[in-house]
């Protein structure tokens, strides 16, 4: 057995024990969205609630009700996301639209139009009420360009020091109007990985907004609600062809391909030189020693296709004004299975895993 085997054969090995949480106090690797994340939402949240609507561990719950008004049942998406990103405002966006988008994108990849939301805040006791102000008008404005309405909500304060100024939580709503079933299960041989746009802008935007590194970039963050894009996609490729969509939030594309490549007992190989990638993020991951596949995205997904299709929905993509610098990125092969591999510029092939904790903390 060569020494790449003994390697892959013992990566999977230790995917497959079962998820256990060994630390005794929750620390912020915990939140990260990466290995220690996936471990204390299957060993604690999904052995805790576990019914069949969770357990695939989507972005969203689709739930199929009773008879409508004209004798139909009526299929909905429903989400919850909270956030807490510092700092509350950073170039290309601040918290408030952040959790109207980032929650109008969990609706969209489970192939819903989004309709309502709920929005909880959690304050600080020494906010300005011009920063609150300005951020609920930034949901406003989101909420109106994604074509939704926040229709409930909750207020709750907290003592100074508690709540880093503002935490938003907020709930969906979606209907799904076509008949698709996406699924990070559902990816098979063959089929083609395609990413909406350049990747790791967010990341990069909110880390430089701290100011903690004496570095001066022109990036800003790419959030933005991607149910447009997504329903052109969905229009050009029907019957099934798009398998899996994802939005590339914590932990970055790296960490949705690991969950799509385990859930399907697939393989995804990708290919360093068509990744999408803008000068700008590359210079700034690489002074500070990141991977952009590991840096959050706000308005970027990531789709699995039928690789027949694959042009298709490439065209479908770049005719969106959010999906113009989309790509190919890769391919579904059978083994080695759970697995994600890169084939990098200079030639080689390395594993692509996902890491414990997250370089970029409270991002999103």
């Amino acid at each position: 057995m060569s020494t790449e085997q003994q390697v892959l054969d013992r990566i999977e090995r230790a995917r497959r024990r079962r998820p256990v949480v060994r630390e005794e106090r929750i620390t912020l690797a915990h939140g990260s969205g990466g290995r220690a994340t996936q471990a204390l939402v299957q060993a604690v949240f999904l052995d805790a609630f576990r019914n069949p609507l969770l357990e695939p561990l989507e972005d969203g719950a689709t739930l199929r009700l009773g008879a409508g008004e004209e004798g139909v049942r009526v299929n909905l998406a429903f989400t919850t996301d909270s956030y807490v990103v510092s700092p509350l405002f950073f170039p290309g966006g601040d918290i408030g639209d952040l959790a109207v988008n980032g929650t109008v994108n969990d609706l969209a990849m489970c192939g819903a139009r989004p309709r309502y939301l709920s929005a909880g805040f959690i304050l600080e006791e020494g906010l300005p009420v011009e920063d609150l102000r300005r951020i609920a008008a930034s949901m406003a404005a989101a909420a109106a360009a994604a074509e939704v309405e926040i229709v409930t909500g909750d207020t709750k304060v907290v003592q100074r020091g508690r709540a880093d100024g503002c935490y938003i939580t907020t709930t969906g709503v979606g209907l799904i109007e076509r008949p698709v079933t996406l699924s990070s299960a559902a990816a098979r041989p063959g089929d083609a990985v395609l990413v909406s746009g350049p990747i790791g802008a967010h990341g990069a935007a909110v880390m430089l907004a701290r100011g903690d590194f004496d570095i001066e970039a022109a990036i800003v963050s790419d959030t933005a609600p991607l149910h447009g894009v997504v329903a052109g996609l969905l229009d050009a490729l029907p019957g099934g062809r798009v398998r899996t969509l994802r939005d590339a939030t914590r932990g970055g594309v790296a960490t949705v391909l690991n969950e799509v490549a385990a859930a399907s007992n697939v393989a995804v190989v990708l290919e360093e030189a068509a990744i999408p990638v803008r000068p700008e993020v590359t210079g700034v991951c690489e002074l500070l020693g990141l991977d952009p596949l590991y840096v959050a995205c706000e308005g970027r997904f990531v789709a699995v296709v039928d690789g027949e299709h694959a042009a298709g929905a490439l065209d479908a993509l770049r005719a969106h004004p959010l999906g113009e610098q989309a790509a190919i990125i890769g391919t579904v092969a059978p083994e080695p299975a759970a697995m994600v591999l890169l084939r990098t510029a200079v030639g080689g092939t390395r594993v692509v895993e996902v890491l414990v904790g997250d370089p970029l903390p409270r991002i999103c």
